[in-house]
C-alpha cells in the first residue's frame, strides 16, 4: 500500500532490493446529476482473479488510502477504514467522517475489527500480504488492486475508478470523474501555455530528514504526479531508478547536482502532520545553496493534503497546484 514517506521509504528499498456505510447518490456530493446505483450481479477481474457479487456493494471496508479517495468521489462512505486520522491528514481533496471506524493501520488491518462491521466488500492493494488477503477473504469479500503500475499510472488510475465504480453500482459518476480529469488536463495545459510554461522542465520529489540527513525520493514519469506531468506535456528531469509499482527513485542532496537546467523548477511534497518542511534542514548545506533551481528561486512547494498515490480528487488538485508552481 502507498505508505507516509518515512514507511514508504523503508518498503520501496525492500521492493528495490528483492457510522454506517452505504452507497448514496454522488449527486449529492459531485454537484452533478447521476444515475441511481445500478442492482443485480457484478462480476469482474482483480488482481488476484475473477470476483463474483451477488449485488453491488454498500457496506465498504477501505484498507488502503488511494482506494478510499475514490470510493468518496464515486459517493460511497466506507463503514471502515485503515488509519483514519492518517488518511484525513494526507488526503484533503476527499476527506471522511472523523468518527469513521478504524480497522488498523494498512499494512496490519485488524481482522476482527473488519468482520464486527459486517462489510459487502473489503478493498485493498496487492502490497498487503497475501495470506493477510485470504485471512479477509475467509469473512467476506475482497477486491484487490495495485496501488498503481508505473508502467501506466494514468491508465491504471482510470482502470481502479472503473472497477470500483462497477464493484459498487456507481459507473455513472466514475465515467464523470474521468471525463472530469481529462478536462482539468486540458485546462492545465492551457493555463500552462498562456504563462509561457508549456513544456517546462521540473522535478517533483518528497523527502525527510532521519539522524541529520535528507533522504529524497523522486516522482518519475512513471509515477503517479510524474503520468500527470506528462499529460500535461511537462518536461521531467528525473527519468530513472523508479520501483516498477509507484515509480519512484531515492537520492540525496548530492544526488541533484544531476539537474542542470536552470530554468528547472523543483516542486516538493511536505507535510504538517508528519515531520513538517525538510527543505528547511537545507537551508545551510552547501550543495543545496549552489542547486540552480535553489539560486533562481525555483524552489515550490504544493499545499498539503495532495495525495501522491490518489484518483481523480487528488490529480485535478495537484494540476492546479503544479501550474500555480510552474506559472508563479
Amino acid at each position: 500500500m502507498a505508505l507516509t514517506r518515512r514507511a514508504f521509504a523503508a518498503a520501496l528499498t525492500v521492493m528495490v532490493l528483492a457510522a454506517c456505510g452505504t452507497t448514496e447518490d454522488p449527486a449529492d456530493e459531485a454537484g452533478a446529476g447521476s444515475a441511481a446505483p445500478s442492482s443485480g450481479p457484478v462480476d469482474l477481474t482483480d488482481e488476484r482473479g475473477p470476483l463474483h457479487l451477488d449485488a453491488p456493494a454498500k457496506a465498504v471496508v477501505s484498507l488502503e488510502w488511494g482506494l478510499t479517495e475514490n470510493l468518496v468521489a464515486l459517493g460511497v462512505k466506507p463503514v471502515g477504514q485503515a488509519d483514519v486520522k492518517g488518511y484525513n491528514a494526507w488526503d484533503k481533496s476527499a476527506p471522511i467522517d472523523a468518527g469513521t471506524p478504524d480497522v488498523g493501520t494498512r499494512g496490519e488491518p485488524s481482522l476482527d475489527a473488519i468482520a464486527a462491521l459486517k462489510p459487502d466488500l473489503v478493498v485493498t492493494t496487492s502490497d498487503l500480504p497475501a495470506n493477510v488477503i485470504q485471512q479477509i477473504a475467509k469473512i467476506t469479500k475482497v477486491l484487490t488492486l495495485r496501488g498503481s503500475d508505473g508502467a501506466d499510472p494514468i491508465g491504471y488510475m482510470r482502470k481502479t475508478v472503473t472497477t470500483l465504480a462497477q464493484a459498487t453500482g456507481t459507473r455513472t459518476q466514475g465515467e464523470k470523474l474521468l471525463t472530469d480529469f481529462d478536462a482539468k488536463i486540458a485546462a492545465g495545459k492551457d493555463a500552462l501555455a498562456k504563462a509561457g510554461r508549456a513544456g517546462a522542465p521540473f522535478v517533483m520529489t518528497d523527502g525527510w530528514v532521519e539522524s541529520g540527513n535528507v533522504s529524497l525520493r523522486m516522482y518519475t514519469p512513471n509515477s503517479f504526479f510524474g503520468g500527470i506531468a506528462k499529460e500535461l506535456g511537462l518536461e521531467n528531469q528525473w527519468t530513472s531508478g523508479g520501483d516498477k509499482d509507484y515509480g519512484l527513485a531515492q537520492t540525496d542532496v548530492e544526488g541533484l547536482t544531476k539537474i542542470t537546467d536552470a530554468q528547472t523548477t523543483f516542486v516538493y511534497v511536505a507535510n504538517d502532520a508528519d515531520g513538517g518542511d525538510f527543505t528547511d534542514a537545507l537551508k545551510s548545506n552547501a550543495v543545496w545553496k549552489q542547486l540552480p533551481f535553489v539560486k533562481e528561486s525555483k524552489v515550490k512547494r504544493i499545499p498539503d493534503g495532495i495525495w501522491m498515490f490518489g484518483g481523480p480528487a487528488s490529480a485535478t488538485a495537484f494540476v492546479d497546484a503544479l501550474t500555480a508552481a510552474l506559472s508563479a
